[in-house]
């Protein structure tokens, strides 16, 4: 499987941003695919999942209300959407896929090269 991710850019606080992976070759054997971030000099994080069948998504905390994942399997494509961005959500925006969809935040198979998300104040 490989994993293509777009969408970011530059966006001012309160502002919105949609990010899209688009998976390609065995797209038969996802599961589940998720998005991670990692800002500078942090350790990369969780931000959030989706079941591929059921649709079913699970969030990190500080994005719940904020971010919504969703995923359109016709295409073999997953976008992330970013509402109300704070300057703390700067990072570059990963995608991955795993077996499990509430699992991803620990066991994931195939990654996506990353995008960047800059929020400014």
């Amino acid at each position: 499987v490989q994993l293509q991710a777009s969408g970011g850019g530059l966006v001012q606080a309160g502002g919105s941003l949609r990010l899209s992976c688009a998976a390609s070759g065995r797209t038969f054997a996802i599961f589940a695919m998720g998005w991670f971030r990692q800002a500078p000099g942090k350790e990369r994080e969780f931000v959030g999942a989706i079941a591929w069948s059921s649709g079913i998504t699970y969030y990190e905390d500080s994005v719940k209300g904020r971010f919504t994942i969703s995923r359109d399997n016709a295409k073999n494509t997953m976008y992330l959407q970013m509402n109300s961005l704070k300057p703390e959500d700067t990072a570059v925006y990963y995608c991955a896929s795993g077996p499990s969809a509430r699992s991803l935040g620990v066991l994931q198979n195939y990654w996506g090269q990353g995008t960047q998300v800059t929020v400014s104040s």
